[in-house]
C-alpha cells in the first residue's frame, strides 16, 4: 500500500473512502434502492440497474434521478434487464463509457416465489433460477473482465439466510436458487483472488417491514397441486409471515443492509469479512455459516491453496 494513497478499493489513509464506481443490479426498489442511494450518499458514483426505464421502472428511475439532485450526488439509473445477456453488455458498456471503469459490482437482483414446491412447474423453477443465479453469471462475464484487467475490484453477493439458516416451507424454489448463488460466490471468491479482486457476500434474514418482497412474489402456477396442500396447511403461508414478523424485533431496518454495503466498500481489500449477516430474526444462518466458511478456510490451507482465501494486492 503507498503510504501517500491507497490504491485499493476502501479507505485512504487520510480516513476519507476513496470514490469508486459501482454497478448495482435490481435497483428500482426494496434492497437495491436503498444501497445505490447510500452509496452515492457515501460519494460514490453508482450506476443503479433496473429494467424497462421508460415502462414499469419510469417513476423507479425518475425517483433516482431526483434524488441524486436534491442530495448533490452521483446517481444514475441505466437500463438494465439481467435475464438478458444483450441488455447486461450494452448496460456495463455505457458505465464504462461514461465513468471510464468500473471498481464494484454489487448483485442485488432477485425475484421471490412463495407456494408449495409440488404446485411450481419445472419451467417456474428454471425461471426462479435464472432471476437469482444466471443473471449473476451474465453479469460477471460483463463485467469481470474490466476488473481483471485492473488486478483490483470488489464483487458484492446479496443472498440469504436462507440459504444456511432456518427455512420455513413454501419458499423452497427462492431458497434453492439463493443456495445456488451462495455455492457459486464461493467458488469465484478463490479463482478471482489472485486477479486481486476481492469478494463479500451479504446474507440478509427475513425483514418483513420496509420492502416488497413478499408482496411482489410469484406464485405457483398449479393451482389443482395448490388446492391440495391448501386442504392440509390452511392458511399456512400467512402464518409463515406472521411469525417472522414476530420473531424480528420491533426496531428492525433493512437500511441496515445498504449500510453493510457501503461498509464493506470502504473496508480496505484483504480486510473486509468474507460474509455479513443482517438478520432481524436470528434464524441462525451465522452460527451454520460460520462453520462452513471455517472448514472451507482449513480445507484451502490443506491443499496448497491458501493464497486463494484473499485478493493478490
Amino acid at each position: 500500500m503507498s503510504t501517500t494513497h491507497d490504491t485499493t478499493l476502501g479507505s485512504t489513509p487520510g480516513g476519507g473512502t476513496t470514490p469508486r464506481v459501482v454497478l448495482v443490479t435490481g435497483a428500482s426498489s426494496g434492497f437495491g434502492a436503498m444501497t445505490v442511494r447510500a452509496l452515492a450518499d457515501a460519494g460514490h458514483t453508482v450506476h443503479a440497474g433496473m429494467r424497462d426505464l421508460a415502462g414499469r421502472n419510469r417513476q423507479a428511475a425518475s425517483d433516482a434521478t431526483a434524488y441524486a439532485a436534491e442530495h448533490v450526488v452521483d446517481l444514475r439509473p441505466v437500463e438494465l434487464d439481467v435475464v438478458d445477456q444483450a441488455s447486461v453488455d450494452a448496460a456495463v458498456q455505457r458505465v464504462v463509457e461514461d465513468s471510464g471503469r468500473i471498481d464494484v459490482l454489487v448483485h442485488n437482483a432477485g425475484h421471490m416465489v412463495l407456494g408449495p414446491t409440488e404446485a411450481f412447474t419445472p419451467d417456474q423453477l428454471a425461471a426462479a433460477y435464472d432471476v437469482n443465479v444466471l443473471s449473476t453469471q451474465r453479469v460477471n462475464r460483463a463485467v469481470l473482465p474490466h476488473l481483471r484487467a485492473q488486478r483490483d475490484g470488489l464483487v458484492v453477493w446479496v443472498g440469504s439466510s436462507s440459504t444456511r439458516g432456518g427455512t420455513p416451507p413454501y419458499l423452497a424454489p427462492y431458497f434453492a436458487a439463493k443456495a445456488g448463488m451462495d455455492a457459486l460466490a464461493v467458488s469465484y471468491a478463490a479463482e478471482l483472488a489472485r486477479f486481486g479482486v476481492d469478494t463479500s457476500m451479504v446474507a440478509p434474514g427475513s425483514f418483513t417491514v420496509g420492502t416488497n418482497h413478499f408482496a411482489n412474489a410469484g406464485h405457483a402456477e398449479d393451482a389443482a397441486v395448490a388446492a391440495a396442500y391448501e386442504a392440509e396447511y390452511a392458511g399456512l403461508m400467512d402464518q409463515v409471515g406472521e411469525r417472522l414478523a414476530a420473531l424480528a424485533p420491533d426496531d428492525q431496518d433493512p437500511h441496515a443492509v445498504a449500510e453493510a454495503i457501503v461498509g464493506l466498500v470502504a473496508t480496505p481489500k484483504g480486510s473486509r469479512p468474507f460474509r455479513v449477516h443482517v438478520d432481524p430474526a436470528d434464524d441462525g444462518a451465522e452460527v451454520v455459516n460460520a462453520v462452513g466458511d471455517r472448514v472451507r478456510t482449513e480445507f484451502y490451507r490443506r491443499i496448497g491453496l491458501e493464497d486463494l482465501l484473499s485478493p493478490a494486492r
